[in-house]
């Protein structure tokens, strides 16, 4: 019955881990940028 569960799940999980780093990727990029960009310089261009 386990099989049948895994072999049901496979894409879903491949999918979802897939998703899953795509958004982290998509937000650890710029947060890191961002912690690099001194605030002050940052307003000044604002």
């Amino acid at each position: 019955m386990s099989l049948a569960i895994g072999a049901r799940l496979g894409p879903y999980g491949a999918v979802s881990v897939l998703l899953a780093t795509a958004a982290l990727g998509a937000a650890y990029l710029p947060a890191r940028r961002a912690t690099r960009i001194d605030p002050i310089e940052a307003l000044r261009y604002e």
